[in-house]
């Protein structure tokens, strides 16, 4: 029997990100997969506003690494961010499994995007701070998220196998 959505408070927070992640994903992170003729004016203005903001050399001049993670984004994260807003809400059981490969998968990408940009010569180091308000949030939630993924399935994979350990 599914638990209700307000006794999993983890799966709240969890369910609010995949609500902002679609959206963001669609009309922030793959602006350039866009053709030019399609892409609407308050997308210009978005990315211009960030652009502006934070000089995030991803969005001005990416490498070719990052249009990969563009990719990702798409191919990956959409379907799995979808996916996961029904699992929450009915408390799939393939919950732990899908959402540890989508935190590491987040993790390893965030972290690489960190590592890149802190090597910036041409950026202070208070606008790497600031582009660090914007991604070390979302490296600490995919770490957080892959911990508690482990933790769920750690549970109930030592139930099934005639452990002890209680399923919370």
């Amino acid at each position: 029997m599914a638990r209700s959505l307000f006794s999993r408070k983890l799966d709240i927070v969890y369910l609010i990100f995949f609500i902002i992640h679609i959206p963001i994903i669609f009309a922030v992170d793959a602006y350039p997969l866009y053709p030019p003729s399609i892409r609407p004016a308050w997308m210009d203005e978005i990315r211009n506003f960030y652009i502006t903001t934070y000089r995030d050399q991803f969005f001005i001049s990416p490498p070719a690494w990052f249009n990969a993670y563009l990719w990702m984004e798409i191919l990956y994260h959409v379907p799995v961010s979808v996916w996961a807003i029904g699992a929450i809400l009915r408390d799939d059981p393939k919950l732990p499994i899908h959402l540890l490969v989508f935190a590491v998968q987040t993790g390893v990408t965030t972290f690489t995007c960190i590592a890149d940009y802190l090597s910036w010569s041409n950026f202070r180091n208070e606008e790497k701070i600031r582009l660090g308000q914007l991604y070390v949030p979302y490296l600490a939630l995919a770490v957080f998220m892959g911990v508690d993924m482990y933790r769920r399935l750690d549970v109930t994979l030592g139930v099934k196998s005639g452990g002890s350990k209680k399923n919370n």
